[in-house]
């Protein structure tokens, strides 16, 4: 029997629960969860925001653990290796994207904490491509916002062929905020961060960022116009988008990994005249995250965390949806 923390309804407090694991499946690996980190994600699929969960609901989707079993036919995978397992537990294996590596675009995509328990427990389970081994010199302590927030904001930087000559602009300086400017600024990139909370200006230099603007200053935004290669943007409220488009330099790129719920107003010429983009992406394939992993060890990447043990797991949860966290929140099982 796993022993896990679920809500059973939607907007409920966790509540500690144990479910019947069944026969481990012929390509899954059974992993013994040490810690797990909160994203806002988990939040939204407790309150059930986006419509898709399902209850009882086992959050977390960060995880760092140690294998403790393995299907006959899983690969690349041994018993008592150091993993990680992010946002996806599995997917179909033979469409076009999972066969070209893109499984986190796959249509039968199972989200690990949707339709599955996820890792607020002391074993989750995964397919084996989804269950990533851990390269040496990480931070394992603190690793697991990595597995789905670090790789959000470092598949952009992989899928659209960023170069270190390039401009790249963060918005938002939050959970994911914090580790774009760390990961543009080990990229090589010119890092601008956009924050409207001026007492984060000096820890955004820390991160990374060479310039931080006030994003609710109209002169400040003026000021950095068509400058940017690429525009990330983390946070998930609504921006002044016609001047957040407006800081992009010609065939810029503003990319959306925030969820922002509400339509984004966007005149077609502001796009055409520079011939700039808007695109948005979740997390990413297995062999993605797989070289976010290796990046971070080779450059001493952590995300700055704070930790709670996994039975005071409400608290942590409080604690983030007050906007409290620094930056992202790591239960210890």
């Amino acid at each position: 029997m796993v022993q896990a923390w679920a809500a059973m309804e939607p907007k409920q407090k966790l509540e500690r629960y144990e479910y019947d694991a069944r026969p481990i499946g012929p390509e899954e690996v059974e992993v013994e969860v040490e810690t797990c980190g909160i994203c806002h994600s988990d939040l939204s699929v407790v309150n059930n925001e986006w419509g898709i969960s399902t209850f009882p609901a086992v959050p977390g989707h960060e995880i760092i653990g140690r294998i403790v079993a393995v299907g006959p036919y899983a690969k690349g995978v041994t018993i008592g290796q150091h993993v990680g397992i992010g946002w996806s537990a599995e997917s179909c294996m033979h469409c076009p994207q999972c066969l070209a590596g893109d499984g986190n675009l796959c249509a039968e995509n199972v989200a690990t904490i949707v339709g599955h328990y996820g890792g607020f427990a002391d074993r989750v389970r995964a397919h084996w491509q989804w269950v990533i081994p851990l390269p040496k010199g990480l931070d394992t302590k603190n690793a697991g916002p990595l597995l789905c927030g670090g790789t959000t904001v470092f598949a952009p930087f992989h899928e659209y062929d960023i170069s270190p000559t390039h401009r790249v602009g963060v918005v938002g300086i939050g959970g994911l905020g914090h580790l774009g400017l760390k990961f543009a600024k080990a990229w090589g990139c010119e890092v601008t961060a956009f924050t409207s909370t001026e007492s984060k200006a000096d820890e955004a230099r820390g991160f990374g960022a060479h310039h931080v603007v006030n994003s609710r200053d109209k002169d400040a935004l003026k000021a950095t116009a068509g400058s940017l290669d690429l525009l990330l943007v983390t946070v998930n409220v609504p921006l002044d988008w016609p001047a957040m488009i407006g800081t992009l330099a010609p065939r810029g790129r503003m990319h959306m990994v925030g969820v922002v719920l509400k339509p984004m107003p966007v005149m077609a010429m502001d796009l055409i005249m520079g011939q700039r983009s808007i695109s948005g992406s979740p997390t990413a394939g297995p062999m993605v995250m797989a070289k976010m992993l290796d990046f971070s060890a080779r450059h001493g990447i952590s995300p700055q965390t704070e930790h709670f043990p996994m039975d005071q797991v409400n608290d942590a949860l409080e604690h983030l949806k007050a906007g409290n966290a620094r930056y992202r929140i790591v239960l210890d099982a």
